[in-house]
């Protein structure tokens, strides 16, 4: 089996969504020693910005009749999706950046959409995901910014109903606790749930490598 794995996380060290994905992987390889992990990193290796908006002006043309940029990106976006397809599970972890989506993952969804072969289609259908997700703050109901994170919602409605993946979600809140002096009052409260989200990818890692 093969586990594709999307990183989008601007941080090279102590990224809470790389975290919980690396345990999540670990108990994946500890239940399928030897089987293979795709890597994509979007949040160093960065898709170009205007790939998207030139390869939809690419849609109608012929392959003979695009200019090379416009044949870039569509081959970046046919590359993008033979990842995903070649794929039997799937870890995205994708953290929440100022109150949404982060816009290496939404470029990523941008361009996949370009390619035929995902455009309106469940093309993932069935296949099992985890997202790995984190917030500096406290997102939950009676919390001050309880509905400000506008980004889980459009992660679930893209890989859930879009792409058609039965999805797992691990999120972990408060991980600005210790950075910021504002949040010292809830060290506890943040300790217990970094315990918690590991405790999850656990758990979702042996459940993904038991399929």
């Amino acid at each position: 089996m093969t586990l594709f794995r999307l990183d989008a996380s601007i941080s090279p060290e102590g990224s809470a969504t790389r975290e919980i994905s690396d345990v999540v992987e670990q108990e994946w390889l500890a239940a399928r020693p030897g089987d293979t992990i795709t890597r994509r990193d979007i949040g160093f290796d960065v898709l170009p910005a205007d790939a998207w908006g030139t390869a939809v002006s690419a849609r109608d043309l012929a392959h003979a009749d695009q200019s090379p940029r416009q044949q870039e990106a569509v081959a970046l976006a046919a590359t993008l999706v033979d990842e995903l397809l070649a794929a039997d599970a799937f870890l995205f972890a994708v953290p929440l950046y100022n109150y949404g989506v982060s816009q290496h993952f939404k470029t990523y969804c941008d361009l996949v959409w370009t390619d035929p072969r995902a455009h309106g289609r469940r093309f993932l259908d069935g296949k099992k995901a985890v997202l790995a997700t984190a917030r500096g703050g406290a997102y939950g109901p009676g919390t001050p910014r309880d509905g400000w994170d506008h980004a889980t919602p459009f992660l679930r409605r893209i890989l859930e109903d879009v792409w058609g993946v039965e999805l797992t979600v691990i999120a972990r809140e408060f991980t600005l606790v210790g950075v910021l002096p504002q949040f010292d009052d809830f060290k506890d409260m943040a300790s217990a749930m970094h315990a918690e989200a590991l405790a999850a990818a656990r758990d979702a890692g042996k459940e993904l490598g038991a399929q």
